[in-house]
């Protein structure tokens, strides 16, 4: 699974490098955003810009990368493509997650100084 990190003190955006996350792909998802947020920034932002598909196993895959943070530590979405705002949007997580139009939006609330 191609994800791609960067962190700052208080933010490290996970960007997807893939089309799609499904249940192809689900497990390895979950282990690497595990490797990737094992420690670091208290806000972890989930960039889904190049993810065009979603099934109900690469939801399930976001969640656990979000209940793997812990209580200390929050995962935001941001750039979903209409698609995959779809299926957060039927499932109604789109109201547990908070969700960014885009990167530059998380960077101005959350990236220090």
């Amino acid at each position: 699974m191609n994800l791609e990190s960067s962190e700052t003190s208080d933010l490290q955006i996970v960007a997807v490098k893939e089309a799609r996350i499904d249940a192809a792909v689900a497990i390895r998802f979950k282990d690497r955003m595990r490797e990737l947020t094992a420690t670091g920034a208290p806000h972890v932002v989930l960039d889904l810009g190049e993810v065009d598909f979603m099934d109900s196993s690469g939801l399930g895959a976001i969640v656990a990368a979000m209940k793997q943070l812990g209580a200390t530590r929050r995962l935001d979405l941001a750039a979903l493509r209409p698609n995959v705002e779809k299926v957060f949007r039927l499932t109604r997580m789109d109201s547990v997650f908070t969700i960014h139009d885009d990167i530059a939006q998380a960077h101005a609330i959350y990236a220090d100084g």
